[in-house]
């Protein structure tokens, strides 16, 4: 059976969800950076973990605008905005140096700083949020679909704009990947005056 990933669409669960990535574990600081950096910039989770610092920081350690990366899956090259993401980046490169953790990378294994987290370190860490929270569809994809749900609507429903940053192909595949079934479909034109 196929694991359901669906985008955080509630502002108070989405809160519950940082808190807990932030408050429940041990390396809460790398957690929850990595969940936010990932929704902000709508990367596979794969490329937020194969970050290294210096893709992110300036040898002064400031925090870079933007960095150019190319995508795991695609092979494609990728420039994300980081701005939105700046002080949560200031935090952990202090914490980083607080714990004194060395490493390449943004977000290393804490078994092992020679070696970033895994996807599947960071799956077991979102199930277990999920369990926390008695969540049932949390997973590694969602960061990103709960960030491109954000600017969806943020963006008063710019499915162009929300295509362009997750690189799909069709209009249908981001509907489906931002989870916007019939329902959702249903409310929206619930609200619309026909006149």
């Amino acid at each position: 059976m196929e694991e359901k990933v669906l985008p955080i669409k509630d502002s108070n669960i989405l809160d519950d969800v940082k808190d807990t990535l932030l408050n429940n574990f041990k390396a809460g600081r790398r957690n929850y950076t990595i969940f936010q950096l990932g929704k902000a910039t709508l990367l596979r989770v794969s490329d937020v973990l194969s970050l290294k610092k210096a893709n992110i920081y300036s040898e002064e350690g400031i925090v870079n605008t933007s960095t150019l990366i190319h995508d795991i899956k695609t092979g494609k090259a990728n420039k994300i905005y980081l701005k939105p993401v700046q002080s949560d980046l200031i935090i952990y490169r202090d914490w980083l140096m607080q714990n004194n953790i060395k490493s390449k990378w943004l977000f290393p294994s804490m078994k092992d700083f020679s070696k970033h987290i895994t996807p599947n370190q960071y799956y077991k860490i979102m199930h277990k949020v999920g369990d926390l929270l008695n969540i049932d569809y949390l997973g590694t994809h969602t960061m990103r679909k709960t960030g491109a749900y954000r600017v969806y609507v943020q963006s008063n429903y710019d499915i162009a704009l929300v295509m362009k940053l997750l690189n799909h192909s069709s209009e249908a595949m981001t509907l489906s990947y931002l989870g916007i079934d019939q329902s959702s479909k249903q409310e929206r034109l619930d609200k619309i005056d026909f006149g």
